[in-house]
């Protein structure tokens, strides 16, 4: 902390201040971290497996069969029975805590689909028979990534279009916010809906067309605070001395708005990921059979004699955007030097 400056310790001081915000800042980073490495905790591939004196690594390379005794040249199936006496008996098999990733269908369980959490199965298993756990685990991280993305390329567009209103002012500030009030004018979870039911959807695609409607959130803030900024004694001496308009923007204005684009990122992060799992829930949203929190919710919805379903993805759900929500107004908290730690 030694190396911030004034300013920046104050602020981190505040921040730590409000405990809620502060501990919901480390239980985000935890969950995120280990559902980062989704493979290692979820996996029906061994981690690393020694077979006759050599080591294997399944979950950077695919091995035949053959490999490992069998008879064909196919990929191994690593639950087959066969396959792992084989490598009890010459080796050791060492295996992620969860033995299913997003797309293992467990045969062995001994109730019908979906069945109620068991030792196998933590959570219990989806209508399909895919593990719940494991599920939760991926859909975590690709609602997580998703949100991030869109959050950054949404926030980077707005702060370009915001900077350049604000800056510029005149025709470009008219025109640019008629056109931002005719496109936030239009429907966008349905227009969404209508060209996910066009093209076959995948991430960059979902990504792609949530930017495209979903970048106007920093701009009212942005081109405010440039419009207030940029007849100030500093930016008149910086022109006057002929630095460039986009040193200007973005060296000595932009800064001055980071307060309140830093205060809006979480809860931009929440809208991201609500959108996502409300495309999912209503079948518009990633490919069938990806991790998703929105299918998640689809199968609580349509097993209600299965609740564990449903009340797993809801207190996913809440304790995700509780996190988030927390975050951000820890971070309000921390930039209004009216704070008093």
């Amino acid at each position: 902390m030694s190396r911030l400056s004034p300013a920046n310790q104050a602020r981190w001081a505040r921040f730590r201040h409000n405990r809620r915000g502060f501990w919901s800042l480390w239980l985000f980073l935890v969950l995120f971290g280990l559902c980062l490495g989704a493979e290692l905790i979820a996996n029906d591939k061994p981690l690393l497996v020694r077979y006759q004196g050599q080591l294997y690594y399944p979950l950077l390379k695919t091995y035949d069969e053959t490999t490992f005794g069998g008879d064909v040249a196919v990929a191994v199936d690593y639950r087959d029975p066969y396959i792992i006496n084989r490598l009890q008996q010459h080796g050791w098999v060492r295996w992620a805590p969860i033995r299913f990733d997003y797309r293992t269908i467990n045969f062995a369980t001994q109730t019908p689909f979906p069945s109620p959490p068991s030792a196998q199965n933590w959570l219990g298993t989806d209508s399909r028979g895919k593990d719940v756990l494991a599920n939760l685990i991926y859909g975590f991280r690709l609602s997580m990534l998703f949100g991030l993305a869109l959050t950054l390329l949404s926030s980077l567009i707005g702060i370009i279009v915001g900077a350049s209103q604000g800056y510029y002012g005149g025709r470009l500030d008219l025109w640019g916010q008629r056109l931002i009030e005719v496109w936030s004018g239009m429907p966008t979870l349905f227009l969404i809906i209508l060209l996910s039911s066009v093209v076959p959807p995948d991430f960059w695609w979902l990504l792609t067309i949530t930017v495209l409607f979903g970048w106007m959130t920093l701009v009212g803030v942005v081109r405010a605070e440039f419009l207030r900024t940029r007849n100030f004694d500093y930016v008149r001496a910086a022109q006057a001395m002929g630095v460039s308009d986009r040193m200007i923007m973005f060296r000595h204005i932009l800064p001055n708005a980071m307060v309140a684009m830093l205060t809006f990122m979480p809860f931009i992060l929440c809208g991201s990921i609500t959108t996502l799992t409300s495309l999912d829930f209503l079948g518009f949203g990633l490919p069938l059979g990806s991790p998703s929190l929105g299918n998640l919710l689809l199968e609580g919805k349509n097993n209600l004699q299965a609740p564990w379903l449903g009340i797993t993805a809801f207190v996913t759900l809440a304790l995700i955007l509780s996190l988030l929500i927390f975050i951000g107004e820890a971070v309000r908290d921390a930039f209004d030097p009216g704070k008093a730690v």
